[in-house]
Formats: structure tokens, sequence, C-alpha cells
């Protein structure tokens, strides 16, 4: 017998050893009082959002070895690799704040390259997970290889695979900004996002601020856009990225994850619908309800719910198949186009097109907001940005006109005549025109007698339908139906 086994003892012990310290994170002590915050350790979050036992850890030893003989820092603060959400590999990475308040060092850097560069070489989702500092103060100071950059990789998966972003505690500089890259952005309640912290900014420019002032949660969801959906917990954030990974496919080109057979998501009539919706045009409802009434049992989620509050976006099953839906809220300044709604609607129908997702628009808005805040906002731009989005757009659009739809905001929901719908259908109550009957006769400066005939022109789906500006007018119990036997068209491809 070789003494082989003998020799490989220390090694082995050494490696458990690697593994043990990366493994314990900041310790005990600061363990405790990211718990005490509320706030699981990059570890717990992981465990989490993957499936059980599926999590294969990538780059545990980095930040082990000092070349300088500085002592080691556990995984250098980012825990990550591959696992499985829902039986798919995704690839995510965890800041962990326990250590060096989750900073990247040089070896930080390096895993979080290998990290992206794994996503997009083998085609795969990518999770980030942020709750750091930025860059360690102390980089400039150590001489290591220049690491390729994450930020420069994370831009150019954008459109490949579904990203997103998770923000779990206080994340700023670089992870901040690599996380802008993503399809959807969570932040947990007490969170906060900015491009420098608290410290910088008052030696920069003299002003104090707490991170909830700079950055917090419900500013960046409701106020600024920057983050789309707010979650009350941690637990809850991750639920939200598990279930938004569902609806979509692994990559661009892929097939849809269609659900069959399951109860309730087949062909049925929507009666509700005749006492939700009604046929006046100067009567609101509220446009959730439809949609309730329209979708699978159980599957509508609400993609950035507090801000462009006259828009909603969400995704949902019809039929089994996920779909981006685009509708106005005429609960909401009677369903008009603000700067914020278009700023939502471009963002997730170009998602819905770099993935192929089917998109679903439902009218009923009086326009694009007039006025000069609306002006001064910049609300032509930002529509004239949504208008190109559903142009651009290359999956199956289904416009359906409930009842209104005037001016630019018609064209900004895809309701254009033969603009690639896969089919335009309109309920019998709909109006139309190039401004609104309310008004519009004014501003043109119309007679009484020709104000009238505006006003029975735009009453009713009859004259358009004439023209072909529909391929269906329908009648609402019917809507569902309609829409599932257009999404059943070649079902697993376009």
């Amino acid at each position: 017998m070789n003494n082989n086994r003998e020799a490989w003892q220390p090694l082995l012990e050494q490696l458990q050893q690697r593994n043990t310290l990366a493994q314990a994170m900041g310790g005990p002590e600061k363990i405790a009082r990211q718990h005490r915050r509320k706030r699981q350790t990059a570890r717990e979050r992981l465990t989490a959002l993957f499936d059980a036992d599926t999590f294969n850890e990538i780059g545990a030893l980095a930040g082990g070895n000092h070349p300088g003989g500085e002592a080691p820092v556990p995984a250098d603060a980012l825990v990550g690799g591959t696992g499985r959400i829902h039986g798919r590999t995704v690839v995510a990475l965890a800041e962990d704040f326990t250590v060096k308040g989750g900073s990247i060092g040089h070896p930080n850097a390096a895993k979080r390259a290998r990290l992206v560069r794994l996503a997009m070489e083998q085609q795969l989702p990518l999770v980030l997970m942020l709750d750091g500092a930025g860059e360690r103060a102390t980089n400039g100071s150590e001489r290591y290889p220049v690491a390729p950059g994450d930020l420069q990789l994370v831009a150019d998966l954008k459109g490949q695979v579904p990203v997103v972003t998770l923000v779990l505690g206080v994340s700023a500089g670089h992870g901040a900004l690599t996380g802008m890259f993503a399809d959807l952005i969570v932040m947990s309640e007490g969170s906060a996002l900015f491009t420098a912290g608290p410290p910088l900014v008052e030696a920069s420019l003299g002003i104090q601020a707490t991170p909830e002032e700079l950055g917090g949660a419900r500013m960046h969801t409701g106020q600024s856009g920057v983050a789309h959906n707010l979650a009350q917990t941690e637990t809850d954030a991750i639920a939200i990225a598990r279930y938004f990974l569902s609806m979509l496919p692994a990559k661009s080109g892929a097939p849809l994850p269609v659900t069959t057979g399951l109860e309730n998501a087949g062909p049925r009539e929507l009666d509700a619908l005749l006492d939700i919706i009604p046929p006046a045009l100067n009567t609101g409802y509220d446009m959730r309800a439809v949609l309730n009434v329209l979708v699978d049992e159980n599957s509508l989620f609400e993609l950035q719910p507090d801000f462009g509050r006259s828009l909603i976006t969400a995704l949902a099953r019809i039929g089994g198949v996920p779909c981006l839906l685009v509708a106005n809220q005429p609960a909401e300044l009677a369903g008009a186009i603000t700067r914020d709604c278009a700023e939502k609607a471009t963002h997730f129908m170009e998602v819905a097109h770099n993935f192929g997702l089917p998109l679903v628009t439902l009218l009923d808005n009086p326009g694009v907001m007039p006025g000069p805040v609306s002006e001064r906002a910049g609300v032509l731009k930002a529509a004239g940005q949504m208008f190109a989005a559903q142009r651009r757009y290359r999956g199956k659009k289904i416009v359906v006109t409930l009842r209104k739809a005037f001016g630019f905001g018609s064209s900004v929901m895809g309701m254009n005549p033969w603009d690639r719908q896969a089919i335009s259908l309109a309920l019998p109550s709909v109006s139309l025109g190039g401004v609104p009957a309310i008004g519009g006769a004014e501003a043109a400066k119309a007679s009484a007698a020709e104000a009238a005939q505006m006003q029975d022109i735009q009453s009713g789906a009859w004259v358009p339908a004439d023209a072909m500006a529909f391929d269906k007018v329908v009648a609402p119990q019917q809507l569902r139906n309609e829409i599932i036997e257009v999404l059943h068209r070649d079902i697993g491809g376009s």
C-alpha cells in the first residue's frame, strides 16, 4: 500500500477549515445583529430563494487567502452560485452585510463577474440580492489584478435572460448601479437604495440625510419609479422573485411556461363584467375588478402598483398562458396616460418583447394627460417612448377596447388598426376619436350641430367596425374566451 490516503488528510482538513470559515460569515455576534434588524443573512436568503437542497455554491473560498497576509474575509462578503426555482436552474448572488458591511473587495468583484458571466454563457436567469456598502475603502491600497466588471456584464445580459434585483437592506454605489439593469426590482420595507450613502452625501454636499430620506423603499416604488414593487418582508420579496421567474421563459426565445389542465383555467363566460363595466363613458369603475374576473384564478400579480396609478401593469395567466397585461385604470384620472404611466408601461412592454410574453392591452382612457404640469413633466416624450415600445413588440399582441379611446391615448396602447395585433377586440360600448367628444367639439370650434354629430359618431362600435378598425366586436361575457382562442394558437411558439 502507498501513503496517498494519509498524505491527503492535511489538505482535506484545510479545505474543511476554510469552508467552515466561509459558512460562518461575520460570526455569531454580527449574525445576531442582522437578525435584530429583522433581516436574514445572505445564506438564509439563498436558502429561501432556491428549491430545497438545490444550492450549489461557487467561490466560497474567495477572500480566504489574502496575498499580503491579511486576515481572511469569509467568502469576501458575497455568497453565490446556482440553484433551482420551480425546478429550473438559476444563478444568484447575495451580498453579505455581516462581513465588512457587504462591501466589494477584489475577490468579491471577481466572483460577481464569474457568476454573471455564468448566467450569460449558460443562458440562466439571474437574481441579485443587495445588502451592501459598495466598493471597499481599502481597495485602492491593494494591487490585485483588474477583474472583469460585472456592471458591464449585467448590462450586456439585459434582454437575454430574466434578471431580478431584490434590495433587502441598504445598497449603495456599485451594487446599487448593477441592480438597475433588472427586469424587476423589488425593495423590502425598510430597505434603501442610492448612488452614495449619507456620509458621502454630507461630505460632498453638506447635506445630512438618513438612508430612508435618500432612497427609501416607499420613495423609490411610489415616487421615483426606480424600483417596481414594495415587499412588506424579505420573505415576500423572495416569493415575488420566484413567482416572476415562474411566469417567464428561462431565456429569450425559449418556450413559455404554459400550464395545462388546471381547474378554472379553461374558457368560461364572464357575466360579472356586465355588472362591473358601465357602458356610460362618464361613469368610473375599478379595472382591477375586470382583471380579476378575466384571468385564471389566483394568477394576477400587479407590477409597480404604486407608480403611474392610472395604468395597471400586471402578470397573469389566461387559459394557462402567462401574459403581460397593460390596462387603463378609469378609477384614477379617468385612465389618462401620465408620464409615470408611460415609463412603467414602456419598461414592461420591453420585458414582454424580450421574452415572448403575450401582451394584452385593455383600453379605457381619455388620452394622454394634458396641462402645464403634465407637459413640464415630459409626458409627450414618455408617451412617444411607450408608443415605440408597443410598436417594436413582436409577440402576440391582443388589444381590447372596453370603452373610450381618444387621440394618442389609443395609439400608445396599440389600438391603431393593422398594428401587428394578433386580434383587435372591442365591446359594443366603445367611443373613439382624435379628441374626446367632451371638450373636443369646443376645442375644434364646432357648431352645435357638428358637436352633436361628433357625439353620435363617437358613441358605439358600429362605425369603426364598419371601417375594420376592429377585428371583432364581442359581448363582455365572451371576452375571456376570445382571448384564450388567440393565446392557444400554435401554443409553444409564436
